[in-house]
C-alpha cells in the first residue's frame, strides 16, 4: 500500500498542492483529474521520487519512503507523457533495452516475455520497424507495453491513452485490468477517465494552481 500524506508542493513560490493525502492498495485504481496546471503530473513526480514535496510524507506498505530509495524505486514502473523511445530503435530492441534496464531477461517462462508483449499490444508485425516509423498511437503502445515487461507492483502512468484510438484503449485497459486482478496497484493522470477497470477505482480531482 502506498500512503501520501500532506503533500505540499510548491514552484517559483506558487503552491501547486496542499497538504494532499492519497492511498492506494492492492486491486486499486486511482484516476486523478483535473485542469491543465492542477499538478496532476507533478503529483506523479513527486510519488516517484522526481520531485520532492515541500512538507508531507510517504510510506510504502508501512515504512517511509526516501528520495532515491531504491527499494521502493524497483516496486514501481512510471511512464510519463513523453513515451521517452529512442526512435532509431526498432520495437524490440526498445523493448530489449527496457527489460535490460530493470534488470531483467527475456524468457518464455516469465508472464510476459517480448513476444508477450508485443503480442498483448498488437505490436508484433511492428516488431522489426524502427520507432521512427511508427504512428504517435503505436509509440504509446510501445511505451506501454514495458509495464508488462518490467513486472512491478506499482505503475504511476501519466496520461496513458494519449493518442490512442478506442481499439489500443480497450488493449491497455485489459492489461490494466489483469495487473489489478494480480494485486497490482496503479496511479493514473488522465484527462479522459476509465470506467471498465475490474479492480476498485477512485478518482481525485485536483483543483487549480493556488
Amino acid at each position: 500500500m502506498l500512503v501520501a500524506s500532506q503533500l505540499t508542493f510548491s514552484r517559483a513560490g506558487r503552491r501547486i498542492f496542499r497538504e494532499l493525502d492519497l492511498s492506494v492498495s492492492a486491486g486499486e485504481l486511482v484516476q486523478v483529474t483535473g485542469a491543465n496546471g492542477s499538478g496532476k503530473t507533478t503529483l506523479l513526480r513527486v510519488l516517484c521520487g522526481l520531485l520532492a514535496p515541500a512538507s508531507g510524507s510517504l510510506t510504502w506498505h508501512g515504512a517511509p519512503v526516501r528520495s532515491g530509495d531504491a527499494a521502493f524505486l524497483n516496486t514501481l514502473c512510471y511512464v510519463g507523457h513523453t513515451n521517452g523511445i529512442d526512435p532509431d530503435l526498432t520495437v524490440t530492441e526498445s523493448l530489449r533495452l527496457a527489460l535490460q534496464l530493470a534488470g531483467l531477461r527475456d524468457s518464455a517462462s516469465e508472464p510476459f516475455g517480448i513476444g508477450l508483449a508485443l503480442e498483448a499490444l498488437e505490436l508484433g508485425k511492428l516488431a522489426a520497424t524502427p520507432v521512427r516509423k511508427l504512428s504517435q498511437g503505436q509509440r504509446r503502445r510501445v511505451a506501454l507495453a514495458r509495464l508488462l515487461l518490467a513486472r512491478r507492483e506499482l505503475w504511476l502512468l501519466d496520461e496513458p491513452i494519449a493518442s490512442l484510438d478506442d481499439h489500443a484503449v480497450s488493449l491497455f485497459t485489459a492489461q490494466l485490468d489483469a495487473h489489478l486482478r494480480a494485486g497490482g496497484m496503479a496511479i493514473m493522470a488522465t484527462h479522459h477517465l476509465l470506467s471498465r477497470p475490474q479492480g476498485a477505482n477512485r478518482v481525485l480531482r485536483l483543483g487549480g494552481i493556488a
